[in-house]
């Protein structure tokens, strides 16, 4: 299947560099976030590669616009920039990737089916730095939607983009019990995938600290 792409860039080379990506077909070009917006209500991609830094509207601020008016839409970001404000400014805001411009075209492609998967996918660095950040033995704050102590635990790991099996051994349980934690936050909290979880995490300041 070809995923249609959005590319929001306000760099030339950068747009134009994305039109040969496998498995991807570039429908439009913004130069703006602005112009961001107003193209994916136009041409209704799968997918919007967003920057960060961009004249007149920035790519936090058009991605949040775009998830709450086009919730079907997934926010890949890709920047120069990795420092954590910008990290957790665009996850918060319902990004569900995040990549530097380094990202060579074959993972470009790899995140751009991932997220289109329902799951979530981060540049390996960032994905180290968030797990880094993610203490999952502190004391759990007031939970929403009945979520137990445990079930945030698994919830901030999916945040960081860890797999079943990675959640498992960080928590020294099994991928059934696993599972089973996911099943029931998934019910309570009303998610219906990963890359849901991830922006509910972010929501509720449950995601990496």
């Amino acid at each position: 299947m070809t995923v249609r792409v959005l590319v929001a860039d306000d760099q030339t080379v950068v747009r134009e560099g994305l039109v040969l990506l496998p498995g991807v077909e570039v429908v439009g070009a913004a130069a703006d976030g602005g112009e961001a917006v107003r193209l994916v209500g136009e041409l209704g991609p799968d997918v919007v590669l967003m920057d960060l830094r961009m004249p007149r509207m920035d790519g936090v601020e058009a991605t949040r616009r775009i998830r709450a008016a086009h919730p079907e839409v997934h926010v890949v970001v890709l920047t120069t920039y990795s420092d954590d404000e910008s990290v957790f400014a665009a996850l918060g805001a319902g990004a569900r990737g995040y990549l530097t411009k380094d990202t060579d075209a074959e993972s470009l492609a790899s995140a751009i089916a991932t997220v289109v998967e329902g799951q979530a996918q981060f540049d390996p660095g960032i994905q180290r730095r968030l797990a880094e950040a993610v203490t999952v033995n502190r004391r759990a704050p007031d939970l929403p939607d009945g979520l137990t102590r445990r079930e945030s635990e698994v919830l901030r790991l999916i945040a960081v983009g860890h797999s079943n099996a990675e959640i498992a051994g960080a928590l020294f349980v099994s991928e059934a019990t696993v599972k089973t934690h996911i099943n029931n936050l998934f019910a309570k909290a009303g998610l219906r995938d990963r890359a849901q979880a991830v922006t509910y995490a972010f929501r509720h300041g449950l995601g990496p600290e």
